[in-house]
């Protein structure tokens, strides 16, 4: 019986071995889309905060008793859309930038459609913030802020559409790089990085050296942008590192020169994850996804390797919504084994990877559209 009883255990133990383990808590059950998700520390007591760009509210949730306060509200007569939170003054809180008006249809007419707004933070940060509105072009997406030469840092503003765009057919996406001034209500330089690409739905923003890169996905594939000479160009290295591949979600792994790729979900709003390696040759590691919109990447199981957490909003091809970790078996990153983190319990319109705790494990962050929620999955490896 001993025996018996020690196998039995031992075949547990097999069976939970290299299976992830996350934890969830639900931090707001009743988010109404939950656009966009950032995280830093707003408060400036060391502990990243979790900000959200709901429907008519962005807001913030205080990392400890994970309260919500409200940035602001009912900014424009359209949907909230996307937000940025970065310290880029190196006071120990964040800087916020938020996008609203959010009308895709609407592709030409400023007034109707799109919004950027800079937020002056106020003595007590759980009171209502300032907006200060800037330049803005139509179907205003996603925004992050990056750092470029000298210590300086700027907010790219990336739209869906080229101004009057029709099905992805027209001008391009006017994509423009704000540098903030001393006084935030003074005007900000502008200046214009790309205008040849059509459908971008999202970037990524990867370190070189003292200054960052920016990865933009879209309908024509990944374009690559360096910041030199007090100018934003297409890079020198490889401008198009993918040509004649549509991406919705785009993410960036850094490593050895064998252990760099490219991730994306495809096509815009699409059913799958692809995977480029370092000669950008392809592989599709899932596939079925219901409007796939939330992409992560990082170290969240392993150090040695980096893993991938992918969520999609509609049900996929055996109806079910969710969030997967996508675990490679090597540094190769050829092959790939798949994990539920979240199986129905959250129709993903974004994500982000971070450590909340300060245990030295990143965390999951998800925001639910159908589902109205917004949740942590506690790292437990």
């Amino acid at each position: 019986m001993k025996i018996l009883w020690s196998l039995f255990f031992l075949l547990l133990a097999l069976a939970s071995m290299g299976q992830p383990r996350f934890d969830a808590q639900v931090l707001d059950s009743q988010v109404e889309i939950g656009y966009g998700l950032a995280i830093g520390d707003v408060d400036g007591d060391k502990k990243p905060d979790i900000l959200l760009a709901d429907k008519k509210q962005f807001v913030w949730y205080r990392n400890g008793d994970w309260k919500r306060f409200v940035l602001v509200e009912n900014l424009t007569g359209s949907d909230n859309v996307c937000i940025a939170a970065r310290d880029i003054d190196g006071d120990g809180r964040v800087e916020i930038a938020v996008g609203a008006q959010w009308n895709p249809g609407e592709t030409s007419d400023t007034t109707k459609s799109g919004s950027v707004h800079y937020l002056i933070r106020p003595t007590d940060p759980t009171t209502l913030w300032l907006p200060v509105e800037l330049h803005h072009e139509p179907t205003v997406h996603r925004m992050r802020w990056i750092q470029v030469a000298g210590g300086r840092f700027q907010l790219i503003v990336l739209p869906l559409h080229g101004r009057g765009n029709k099905d992805g057919k027209g001008k391009g996406v006017k994509v423009f790089a704000y540098e903030k001034p001393r006084d935030p209500r003074q005007p900000w330089k502008l200046q214009l990085i790309d205008s040849t690409m059509h459908l971008t739905h999202n970037m990524d923003i990867v370190p070189d050296g003292n200054r960052e890169r920016v990865f933009i996905g879209g309908k024509e594939g990944v374009k690559v942008f360096d910041f030199g000479s007090g100018r934003w160009a297409p890079s020198t290295k490889n401008p198009w590192p993918i040509q004649g591949d549509s991406f919705g979600e785009v993410r960036i792994a850094i490593g050895k020169k064998d252990e760099s790729f490219v991730a994306g979900i495809q096509p815009m709003h699409g059913t799958m994850l692809a995977v480029y390696d370092a000669s950008m040759k392809k592989k599709i590691i899932a596939e079925g996804f219901g409007q796939g919109h939330a992409l992560a990447i990082g170290s969240i199981t392993t150090p040695a390797t980096i893993q991938l957490v992918a969520g999609w909003r509609e049900p996929d091809t055996n109806g079910q919504v969710g969030i997967k970790l996508f675990v490679a078996d090597n540094t190769t990153y050829r092959e790939w084994t798949a994990h539920w983190i979240d199986q129905n319990g959250m129709a993903c319109e974004d994500l982000q990877v971070a450590d909340v705790n300060g245990d030295g494990k990143k965390d999951i962050i998800a925001a639910g559209r159908s589902t109205h929620n917004l949740k942590i999955y506690w790292n437990r490896n």
